[in-house]
């Protein structure tokens, strides 16, 4: 059976910091940006182990600027 990844990409842009995608992740995906933000001033979203998504999508689901989109991948 094949196994399934996600991959997640965020408009870093967009992104205003609100962890809802973060709190959402069943897997830890997802952390704030520490220690740099975006061009709005605003800590983002990325990706801090991607190795461990599932591509569940839950993070696109929740978030409220649509700056999310998540892609299934057959490996």
């Amino acid at each position: 059976m094949a196994k399934v990844k996600g991959a997640v990409t965020i408009d870093i842009n967009r992104c205003k910091g609100c962890d809802l995608c973060v709190v959402a992740c069943p897997t830890d995906t997802l952390l704030l940006q520490p220690k740099e933000v975006n061009d709005r001033g605003y800590h983002f979203a990325f990706m801090n182990h991607p190795d461990s998504c599932i591509g569940c999508a839950q993070c696109a689901l929740v978030c409220p600027d649509a700056c999310i989109e998540v892609y299934r991948i057959t490996v």
